[in-house]
């Protein structure tokens, strides 16, 4: 009985999440120079874009977002934002949030080797690369993490705590 209970939820909570969605005014299919990162052989502005969710499931307590470049040179991709402890009742991170001080939400360290967000910057004369943003509806209030942590430790806490998530793809060339 306790299995069948199980299932009836998981798909209820399955056919729920499918209408999670995470949009922007400011992200289209192609990143912009105001997304590109300012250092690291890039000069753009590193300015995070907007972004807003709607419909997670209702057992969600907190939402994290993350930037992710699986086409990076590095064998293991790149963490350009990784951002947890948002609060439930927050469904949006404002352009530029990226490079502000929030005493309830953090951002962790990316790949950059800082906080915050670190915009796009492929090699010169690679192919397009795909930056993926990601929102996750979580089960939990607080991960238990700080801004110190590597972005592959969050990323299994967010997976290990994931109810749902929402995904947008740009990209970027130089």
């Amino acid at each position: 009985m306790r299995k069948i209970l199980f299932a009836i939820t998981f798909i209820a909570l399955s056919l729920f999440a499918e209408n999670f969605t995470l949009k922007s005014s400011s992200l289209k299919g192609q990143l912009t120079k105001a997304q590109e990162f300012n250092g690291f052989g890039c000069s753009g502005e590193n300015i995070s874009p907007d972004l807003a969710w709607e419909n997670a499931p209702k057992e969600t307590k907190s939402f994290a977002v993350t930037v992710y470049d699986p086409d990076a040179p590095t064998g293991s991709g790149w963490w350009h934002w990784v951002v947890f402890d948002i609060p439930k009742d927050k469904l949006s991170l404002e352009k530029g949030f990226g490079s502000k001080e929030d005493k309830e939400i953090i951002q962790s360290v990316t790949n950059y080797g800082k906080t915050g967000f670190g915009g796009a910057c492929p090699p010169k004369g690679d192919k397009a690369h795909r930056y993926i943003f990601t929102v996750y509806a979580l089960d939990t209030d607080k991960l238990g993490l700080d801004k110190n942590t590597n972005p592959a430790i969050v990323g299994y806490y967010l997976n290990t705590h994931a109810l749902a998530k929402a995904s947008l793809i740009s990209y970027y060339k130089k």
